[in-house]
C-alpha cells in the first residue's frame, strides 16, 4: 500500500466516527485538522472538539484511536487535540453543511 493509499484508508475510516450530537462524521465536521503518517507507518491526527467541554471529549479521541490502529498498514496511531484554532462551523465541508441547514 502506497503512503497516499494509507492516507486515503485513513480518511476512509475517519468518515465512519460521528459525533454523537451532530448527524455528520467528524472529517466533514472539519474536527480533523491534519493526518501525518511517517515511513513506518505510524499515523498522527491532529483534531480538534466542537467545544473544549464537548461531551464526547473523551470518546471521540479514543474511537479515532482504535479505529485507525486497526487498519492492518498502521503500526501506531497518536490522536493530538487541540484547540488552536477553535473549532468554527465554516470548517465543515460544503456537504456537511447542507445535511446541517447551514447552506
Amino acid at each position: 500500500m502506497t503512503a497516499q493509499q494509507l492516507e486515503d484508508e485513513v480518511v476512509r475510516t475517519i468518515k465512519t466516527i460521528f459525533d454523537p450530537e451532530i448527524p455528520v462524521d467528524i472529517y466533514e465536521l472539519g474536527l480533523i485538522y491534519e493526518i501525518r503518517i511517517t515511513e513506518d507507518n505510524e499515523v498522527t491526527v491532529v483534531m480538534t472538539l466542537t467545544t473544549p467541554n464537548c461531551p464526547s471529549a473523551e470518546e471521540l479521541p479514543r474511537e479515532v484511536e482504535d479505529k485507525v490502529n486497526a487498519i492492518e498498514e498502521v503500526k501506531k496511531t497518536d490522536v493530538v487535540i487541540t484547540f488552536d484554532p477553535p473549532w468554527d462551523k465554516d470548517m465543515m465541508s460544503e456537504e456537511a453543511q447542507l445535511e446541517l441547514g447551514f447552506l
